[in-house]
């Protein structure tokens, strides 16, 4: 039996053999000859006669147990340590396992010590304690199902647009717009600016900033093609440290020409989300269902309703009215011309029915420039959708975009941005067509779908705070 300095070696002398992800050894259905299993050991125990450990190696929330001769046993065996097992794939005993991994040799790749390792065996770490170890989180079950669930989530986001005939596009992340708006903008400059003299020219000849949407990028491939979409990273300099907010997260977005219906881009965004958390829930059942079990017990009800009912729609005025004759007090008054906050997002699901409600018509002012005007009064709204969900509150937004050259024109010289955007009013000199589309923050799919409350949960890396960069 090789120790730890002796593993590669080992692994060199075996490199013939069938190697064997975890998914697949617990997927077989009939016995095996030598194999090859390679990961990271979940559990040790040690018997007179027998020795057990259970294996992982990312590709599935179980792990394979392995049985073996207790002669294998070495002091680097211990939870938390890489190895590879070769031995036979023999039918399991247990009810809860159909097969195991019989050991010839177990080779320790990367010993750990399990007394200095923050994680440890056999106990249930809660979000909060993980959230201290960005580097290592992922190798606890929930962060693991998490990770294969992301996986699985924008492999369907991808097959929904591809098989529906979109086009995806690559938009810049490095950008000289701010699609909405806000002001609430990295802005990109060298390591070496503050060297430089004041009148130091930008790097792009015009500041320069991180992406806060695609959708105008995407707007002018529109002009080509007539359904599109990009998922990509998007940022945010909001300074907030709550459970809402991040200050990097990835947004799926899509751009619908020859469209003049608010409800072609609701029923869009619908079939997205059945389709893709039908596909997440059929190949990562086990995944979901720790989600379900430890962390969100109601969810699961939830998104059975979804998946078989049809989304709600109201108008903004219909839900200011309803949020004026609710008997809850809301901190922040509801009022019609000003923005939805989160606690009426919410209030407006519960009173629909616990079903995802879509918003249409919004105020003109509330809106960005780029979205269609109703043209009608006395209170003047604009084509615009949001999409409401349990638990979470805005989910998607969109809009039918103002492709009258007059109507944008008039707006935009208002605004005082006519020359910044020139090149936007020339989409609609050119052959320009009705249309609309939608985006859809990632992470916050990720919190409806799993019932997770903080959204630096859903996340690979969290950025909780200035010290967890890594």
């Amino acid at each position: 039996m090789l120790g730890a300095r002796g593993g590669w070696r080992g692994l060199r002398r075996c490199a013939s053999l069938p190697r064997l992800r975890v998914r697949e050894a617990l997927a077989a259905r009939e016995p095996h000859g030598e194999v090859q299993v390679q990961g990271w050991v979940r559990s040790v125990r040690s018997q007179k006669e027998v020795l057990f450990l259970h294996i992982n190696d990312g590709s599935s929330l179980e792990n394979l147990q392995v049985v073996a001769d207790p002669s294998l046993e070495n002091r680097d065996l211990t939870f938390g340590s890489a190895v590879e097992v070769q031995g036979m794939l023999v039918k399991s005993p247990h009810v809860m396992q159909n097969m195991e991994l019989k050991a010839g040799t177990i080779h320790v790749v990367g010993p750990c010590d399990p007394w200095s390792f923050p994680l440890k065996m056999k106990k249930r770490h809660p979000l909060e304690y993980v959230r201290q170890f960005p580097h290592l989180r992922c190798r606890s079950n929930t962060l693991g199902s998490l990770l294969r669930i992301r996986s699985e989530a924008t492999a369907a986001i991808h097959s929904f647009f591809q098989d529906n005939g979109y086009v995806h596009i690559h938009t810049p992340i490095i950008t000289s717009n701010d699609c909405e708006g806000a002001g609430e903008l990295f802005q990109i400059e060298t390591s070496n600016g503050a060297k430089e003299s004041a009148e130091k020219a930008h790097f792009f000849n015009v500041p320069a900033f991180l992406t806060v949407s695609g959708q105008l990028h995407l707007e002018v491939m529109a002009g080509a093609f007539t359904h599109v979409f990009t998922f990509g990273p998007t940022f945010r300099a909001e300074n907030s440290q709550s459970r809402r907010h991040l200050a990097e997260f990835y947004m799926v977005e899509a751009e619908l020409s020859f469209t003049e219906s608010l409800q072609d881009i609701m029923q869009v965004m619908e079939e997205l989300i059945k389709t893709a958390t039908s596909t997440v829930l059929s190949k990562c059942p086990r995944d979901v269902a720790l989600f379900h079990k430890y962390i969100a017990p109601a969810q699961k009800d939830r998104l059975e309703q979804m998946l078989k009912n049809r989304f709600v729609t109201i108008s903004y005025s219909e839900a200011v009215e309803i949020l004026k004759q609710a008997s809850q007090t809301f901190t922040f008054k509801p009022e019609w011309g000003c923005d939805l906050q989160t606690e009426h997002e919410k209030y407006l699901v519960k009173h629909c029915g616990e079903v995802p409600v879509f918003v249409i018509n919004y105020p003109y002012d509330l809106k960005p420039f780029y979205m269609r005007d109703n043209e009608d009064g006395p209170q003047h709204t604009v084509a615009a959708v949001d999409l409401l969900v349990p638990g979470v509150g805005e989910l998607c937004g969109g809009s039918l975009r103002e492709e009258r050259l007059s109507f944008l024109e008039s707006r935009l010289q208002r605004l005082g941005l006519t020359d910044a955007y020139q090149w936007y009013l020339d989409l609609r000199k050119f052959g320009s067509v009705p249309h609309g589309g939608f985006g859809m923050g990632f992470e916050r799919y990720l919190q409806y779908i799993l019932g997770v409350d903080n959204i630096k949960d859903v996340i690979p890396f969290p950025r909780f705070s200035h010290s967890c960069l890594l």
